[in-house]
């Protein structure tokens, strides 16, 4: 995936001392990477949405109607707010490992809710190393979410179908005119005249 200076501008820390704020550094071979201070703002937004859609009270959940972008144009009904939560965990899960202490921590500290000070208890860690790991946690998923394939968690207004990337221009089908046969030209039109007696 490409990172362009204008994904990553307003994304990045004003004070961080590797990209000075612009978002991207230098990496390996001289191509331009993102910092990690965009991966951990991403991961903060698609957190916070996750912590909205958690708190939303469960009767008032909404299905949509969304247009499909394929070739038939059918509709489908989603419950967005549902999917995102769902596909938050299942894509944290499926980076950092079940059976991980990173994964522990991730569910521990972010999907329970619970304070630092009884997560280190509950890990046996001290705060440094606690802290240190929530940042390369925020790190891995932002990255992960962003580069998502075919369906992105960020930016969160594409996934919530509110705003849409452009697309390759699909095939526009015509309707084809039917073929007139030479039995159909020969057939003339008779319509029934008054007799002129009448």
């Amino acid at each position: 995936m490409n990172w362009t200076r204008s994904e990553t501008l307003a994304l990045a820390q004003q004070s961080c001392s590797l990209c000075y704020g612009l978002g991207l550094r230098p990496g390996r071979g001289g191509a331009d990477t993102p910092c990690n201070c965009v991966f951990r703002a991403i991961f903060r937004a698609c957190y916070a949405r996750f912590k909205h859609c958690v708190n939303r009270d469960a009767t008032i959940s909404r299905v949509s109607l969304e247009a499909n972008p394929g070739r038939l144009r059918k509709g489908m009904y989603a419950r967005k707010n549902e999917e995102y939560m769902a596909d938050f965990v299942l894509v944290s899960r499926r980076v950092l490992g079940e059976d991980t202490h990173a994964y522990r921590l991730f569910k521990h500290y972010f999907l329970l809710g619970a304070d630092w000070k009884l997560c280190c208890r509950k890990l046996n860690v001290d705060r440094g190393e606690f802290f240190h790991d929530v940042y390369r946690i925020q790190q891995k998923l932002g990255r992960a979410f962003r580069e998502l394939e075919p369906h992105a968690l960020f930016p969160i207004d594409e996934y919530f179908g509110s705003a849409m990337r452009p697309v390759q221009p699909i095939d526009v089908l015509l309707p084809v005119e039917p073929k007139i046969t030479a039995a159909r030209q020969r057939r003339k039109l008779t319509v029934p005249l008054a007799s002129a007696a009448a």
